[in-house]
């Protein structure tokens, strides 16, 4: 390689092609040949005065012709040098010139900048004056005939001329016309009027320097210098093509780390670049960008970006689009932007704003036009930054960012020591250019001069001599000399600005690295490297989990989880991972290999052992030495290239005419003749080709990650290109909506948990919530694509209004006799989902379209009809006709279908989000009471009461009235009839347990057993069943007139395979009768089993609170539920029961437990228990207390439900551990167990109180409904 490079470098005669400090040097204006052509694109009113409209402009040269690896795309640059087209004007207009860049990326990945210094030349081409007063003329007319005219025949007489004047009149204007023409009176007088004997007229320039780096500063003083000579009345020293040839072949980058001097046409010039250790280059001035819109927008606008969000800047200012957007892209590192990147698109691009992709663009805001004028079909996840007027408008519900108040404050402080206000607001003008800009010097000493102070070459003294020579060059005529340059004290105060910018930009770059370095400080941890080479990583990236999400959110503060776990799932982040994990079998990406050292350069200071929850945020301790690096380079440069030198040029060629740019010698600028190098350059060339190729071999391996469209055909206007884009937009939403759906089911059943071995299959709320999040965002991008007829902010929420608006319309009684079952379907889905909207429209005031929209996917995605929802809501396609253009993806009837089928995959899995998410709201709810079938007469007699509670709260008492008998019929089931109440409360979130009770002054007849209560939540269409199978009523059982229910939800539309268990692992219920059934043959169980079950609930609590807090579910399943501590507990006390005689019929663990302490207070009293250690202890003393309060309860809960009190009490207290061992010496035991009950064995006992002592290091929190009426 080196020796390939070597010839390379030797051939080019200064700089290798790839190495050298410009690619291009670029002309566009107007093209007399072709002659005035209008600018379809441009979007402008022939209304306007013909000086007033915009021209289509051409590239008129360029050089070189070409470069092998960087294709010169002459479309697309004249696009970017003049986005506007031509423009004309006259004297009596502002000649001022003007300075834009932009960027251009190839189709290889690889970014070229462009710098465009726009000025006005006059016009000396007949042709085109006499077209431009043709049209002035032709404006006259319409408006005098639609002045003396009707409306009708006016518009139809203006529409003619104009049309016709505007195709290239210089060509195809007959003499006769033109004489005709002559004759009408021109509108002298009028503002903006033009007369070809009057007025002189300027039509607009644009010079342009295409550079591999943002060289902005030096690429901006080279054409400013270039501009100067052309206007000054002095000829240049040399020809104009000696200074263009210089900086295209002559003049090579800088090295790392080094500064360069090179020479424009009146002064030296310097750039410099960063060191392998330091950040990129930065040139764009990021204080312009902060001052503009203030650190609070600029941290609003870079979380935008950072969560990609679609970010449109809006500035009448075409460099403030480019600075604010370089800004932001700066400021990513060590990650970058990978979608649609265009900070200035012209108005024939504008159909790119219905790009249904993440995007940076920016569109000029043209006179007069306002905010609402602009057509922008998805605003849901839009970022607007109207850059004029300070405002940065970002998305709904946009999390902040990590840190955010202290960030601001670091960076404010920042500003202030630079002299630069933070809030922002100040209106400066940035990309005027006048000709005292370019650093020129009254005499070449003083050039000479300057160079040796560049250097460093003068001392005190001689620094003293050149301030008095300056001071005696004004007193000799410093006016005369200034005029078209400027004097040593102002190329001073030029210095000095520049070199406060460069510190000011590389100080709060090093303020948001050091926020990254901080955050993903230990990212590689958590990378996940699950492939044995390049290739089988490559084929499975797609199905492989690369990052330890979950692992990695659970070491971060809470406050940062919003921003995090959102930006965990970008493009960016993807692509970050994915070049680390590249890394093992290829060279590092620089920008990564620069952020893995300075990682381990922190980890090399930074000795402290906090968590990383709980560290306080701190400054960033490099600002200084950063600042130095920069300053060190510019005041002192390291290189000088060659200077400018006279070419083998033509006799004649190269003449100076004042005002006009001229016409460059060709031959002499296409190639570069052999020319000795600077002594620097070989070195140079080496580092930066193999740079290059690295660079360039990263980006061939990481073109499968590059989903973004080439920009090449994104800056092509034609309808074939655009067709062809939109075609590629559809297919990558529809790519797009694959990968989400599939990454929701595999973190929705855990599959990836799994297959790490990290346990069960769950997923945290906070995940879910973003990839919701995402979901919703992919279908307002899906909707918004092509839309041309929008209410509001939300695309999708626009089509339902829309699709309400026409179902109420046609909205009649159905006759359902005779209507096919087909149909009668679609009626009642199409019920539904207006029945649905109506909710959403009225479930809460303060609702925005977007909030709504989002409200309609969630409440679609709990029931499960989104799919069928989205399918009903297309079917109306004379609609769908109305509201998209042609290229609208919801046009595209395959591809439709394909993306509704990727989202009924979703069906799969239960999701919680509406309920979760809108918790403030009211919802309706009923309760069913389903009795045993052979005894549901027996309700008759009963008054009961529910008390339904959920994770949100709880409906309080709830009569269910007499009368409120109904038919329940359950799928795959009997027949029930049920008693019925329904009531309207807030939201209770997931429910889990129910309250079911009888009134005590019911009587005896008012007994019934109880099969299940059933609750149903009417918006969301979820059924909880909450088993029971017990008596309720006094006399019958356990004498309970209440109890607590553990419940269950079920699976809404499940059919007869209901039982199946879906993707979501079912919950635990409360213990059915036939549980209870079995309890009495415990006796005679096998203790190994009792011991395991025990073990495993203890062990499910262990898990419990080892899972992430959002993780965790309900601790009341896991202690009351079927498998739970309670009846673990109640099957050891049973175990080894001599007979079920002593307590009569029934046997219930509260008896002996009761009994016990009865029995061991008699024999204290006794003095049986003389020196035993059972009385007159703590725990003793504890175990009455509780005892009593449970006893005395104003609660009758029956036997079992006083049980499980006491297990919830005591292990909420840590009591259970040290009541066990009581319970087992008493007396009593002894009588009422067998030998090999396990209460009697002193080993089990030990292991009981091991395993219980191992809950007590967890803070058990117990529902309202479990310790109700218990003050303990």
């Amino acid at each position: 390689i080196a020796s390939r490079m070597n010839g390379t470098a030797a051939a080019v005669g200064g700089s290798a092609p790839s190495c050298r400090f410009a690619h291009y040097f670029v002309v566009c204006g107007v093209d007399t040949e072709t002659g005035l052509e209008p600018d379809d694109g441009a979007g402008e009113n022939f209304e306007q005065i013909p000086i007033r409209r915009s021209f289509r402009s051409r590239v008129l040269v360029h050089y070189p012709e070409n470069r092998d690896r960087n294709p010169f795309n002459k479309d697309a640059v004249n696009m970017l040098c003049m986005p506007r087209g031509l423009s004309f004007c006259t004297q009596a207009d502002r000649l001022d010139p003007h300075f834009h860049s932009f960027t251009i990326t190839s189709d290889d990945g690889t970014r070229s900048y462009g710098f465009v210094h726009t000025f006005y030349e006059e016009v000396t081409s007949p042709q085109i004056i006499t077209a431009m007063q043709t049209l002035y003329q032709m404006h006259h007319v319409e408006h005098h005939c639609s002045s003396s005219s009707s409306p009708s025949s006016s518009s139809s007489s203006a529409s003619s001329p104009s049309s016709s004047s505007m195709d290239s009149l210089v060509s195809s204007l007959e003499e006769s016309d033109a004489e005709s023409l002559a004759r009408v009176p021109g509108c002298l007088g009028c503002v903006g009027s033009f007369d070809a004997a009057r007025d002189t007229l300027y039509v607009s320039k644009a010079l342009c320097l295409i550079t591999p780096l943002p060289f902005l500063q030096a690429s901006r003083q080279f054409l400013a210098q270039l501009h100067q000579a052309v206007t000054s009345q002095t000829a240049p020293p040399l020809p104009l093509e000696s200074y263009i040839y210089n900086i295209l072949y002559e003049v090579p980058l800088p090295p790392p780390g080094r500064s360069l001097r090179f020479h424009g046409v009146h002064g030296p010039i310097v750039c410099q670049r960063p060191g392998s250790g330091e950040l990129p280059l930065g040139d764009y001035p990021l204080g312009e960008a902060f001052t503009l819109l203030g650190v609070d927008s600029m941290v609003k606008l870079l979380t935008c970006a950072l969560l990609e969000t679609q970010v449109l800047l809006y500035s009448k200012d075409y460099q403030r689009l480019m600075t604010v957007a370089e800004g932001i892209t700066t400021l990513l590192f060590p990650f970058q932007w990978q979608h649609v990147y265009l900070p200035i698109i012209s108005t024939p691009l504008h159909h790119l704003l219905d790009a249904p992709v993440p995007f940076l663009m920016g569109i000029q805001h043209r006179d007069g036009a306002q905010r609402s004028s602009l057509h922008l079909p998805h605003e849901a996840n839009l970022c607007f930054v109207d850059i004029d007027n300070h405002c940065v408008e970002a998305p709904e519900d946009l999390p902040p960012f990590p840190d955010q108040t202290e960030l601001i404050q670091e960076l404010s402080e920042v500003l202030l020591n630079f002299g630069l206000p933070p809030q922002g607001g100040v209106t400066t003008n940035p990309t005027t250019t006048t000709t005292s800009s370019s650093p020129r010097l009254s005499s070449l000493v003083l050039e000479d001069l300057m160079e040796d102070r560049q250097n460093g070459n003068l001392g005190g003294e001689e620094l003293a001599v050149l301030e008095r020579l300056q001071a005696l060059a004004k007193r000799c005529g410093g006016k005369k000399g200034s005029e078209g340059g400027k004097t040593l004290e102002h190329v001073f105060e030029e210095e000095e600005e520049e070199l406060k910018s460069a510190k000011l930009n590389i100080q709060l770059r090093e303020v948001f690295a050091d926020r990254f370095t901080a955050i993903f400080g230990s990212y590689e941890d958590f990378i996940v490297h699950s492939a044995p080479d390049l290739d089988s990583w490559l084929s499975n990236r797609d199905g492989s989990c690369s990052f330890d999400k979950g692992s990695f959110l659970s070491i971060q503060p809470a406050a940062h989880l919003q921003f995090l776990s959102r930006f965990l799932e970008t493009s960016m982040f993807s692509s970050f991972v994915d070049g680390k994990i590249i890394s093992r079998w290829v060279d590092r990406e620089p920008l990564q290999q620069l952020f893995d050292s300075r990682l381990e350069q922190e980890r090399l200071y930074d000795m402290s052992d906090e968590d990383s929850r709980s560290r306080p945020y701190r400054k960033c301790t490099t600002l200084s030495e950063s600042a130095q690096m920069v300053e060190r380079r510019l005041s002192k440069t390291d290189h000088t290239a060659l200077h400018p030198h006279l070419l083998d040029m033509r006799i004649g060629q190269g003449r100076h005419h004042p005002g006009y740019f001229p016409k460059l010698q060709a031959d002499v600028l296409l190639q570069a003749h052999n020319s000795t190098p600077p002594p620097h350059t070989h070195t140079q060339v080496l580092y930066v080709m193999h740079d290059l190729y690295n660079l360039s071999f990263y980006q061939q391996r990481h073109a499968f990650s590059r989903r973004t469209i080439r920009q090449s055909k994104l800056l092509d206007p034609s309808p074939r290109v655009i067709s062809q884009t939109h075609r590629e937009f559809v297919d990558g939403l529809l790519s797009e909506c694959r990968l989400k759906t599939k990454r929701m089911l595999m973190e929705r059943m855990g599959k990836e948990c799994v297959e790490l071995g990290q346990g069960e299959a769950s997923i945290t709320g906070l995940q879910e919530n973003t990839l919701i999040h995402g979901l919703c965002d992919l279908l307002e991008r899906t909707w918004g694509h092509g839309l041309q007829l929008k209410q509001g902010k939300s695309a999708l929420w626009s089509h339902l209004l829309h699709y309400q608006a026409a179902q109420e319309k046609m909205e009649a009684p159905v006759d359902v006799a005779g209507v096919r079952r087909s149909k009668w379907l679609k009626h009642i889905v199409s019920d539904c989902m207006l029945f649905f909207l109506r909710f959403i429209q009225t479930m809460r005031d303060d609702l925005s379209e977007v909030a709504q929209a989002r409200a309609w996917i969630h409440l679609a995605l709990e029931k499960k009809m989104l799919t069928q929802h989205l399918k009903e809501l297309l079917r109306n396609q004379e609609l769908l006709r109305q509201l998209y253009k042609p290229h609208a993806f919801l046009l595209c009837e395959e591809e439709r279908e394909q993306f509704l089928f990727h989202l009924l995959s979703l069906n799969t899995v239960d999701y919680l989000c509406f309920t979760r998410t809108f918790t403030s709201i009211s919802i309706p709810y009923r309760v069913v009471i389903i009795p045993m079938k052979k005894l549901s007469i027996a309700m008759a007699t009963v008054n009961p009461w529910v008390c339904v509670s959920g994770e949100l709260g709880d409906s309080g008492v709830r009569q269910i009235p007499k009368n409120s008998q109904e038919i329940f019929f359950q799928v795959s089931e009997p027949t029930h009839c049920g008693f019925s109440v329904s009531f309207q409360c807030k939201n209770l979130g997931r429910l889990s347990t129910l309250q079911l009770g009888v009134h005590e002054n019911s009587g005896l007849l008012a007994k019934c057993l109880i099969d299940c209560v059933m609750v149903y939540n009417e918006i969301t269409g979820h059924t909880y069943k909450f088993p029971c199978g017990r008596w309720l009523g006094k006399g019958v059982g356990d004498g309970s007139l209440e109890r607590v229910l553990i419940g269950q939800l079920v699976s809404p539309g499940a059919e007869e395979d209901s039982g199946r268990c879906t993707g979501t692992p079912p919950e635990l219920t409360s213990p059915s009768q036939s549980v209870r059934a079995v309890l009495g043959s415990l006796g005679r169980t096998n203790s190994v089993e009792v011991q395991e079950d025990l073990r495993e609930a203890a062990n499910n609590l262990v898990k419990y609170f080892h899972k992430p807090e959002q993780e965790r579910g309900n601790l009341t399943v896991l202690l009351c539920g079927e498998g739970g501590l309670v009846l673990a507990l109640e099957k050891f006390l049973l175990h080894g029961f001599k007979s079920n005689r002593l307590f009569q019929r029934n046997v219930f663990v509260w008896d002996f437990v009761e009994k016990a302490m009865v029995s061991m207070e008699t024999s204290d009293q006794m003095g049986d228990l003389h020196g035993s250690t059972l009385t007159k202890s703590p725990p003793w003393d504890l175990l009455c207390h509780y005892m009593n309060a449970i006893t005395t309860s104003p609660r009758n809960i029956g036997k079992e439900g006083k049980f499980q009190l006491f297990v919830c009490l005591g292990i909420r207290d840590r009591l259970l551990s040290q009541w066990f061992p009581l319970l087992a010496e008493c007396p009593l035991t002894s009588r009422t167990y067998e030998d090999g009950a396990l209460l009697r064995d002193r080993a089990a006992v030990r292991s009981l109180c091991r395993i219980l002592q191992t809950l007590n290091e967890f803070c058990i929190t117990l529902e309202a409904a479990l310790v109700k009426g218990v003050d303990l």
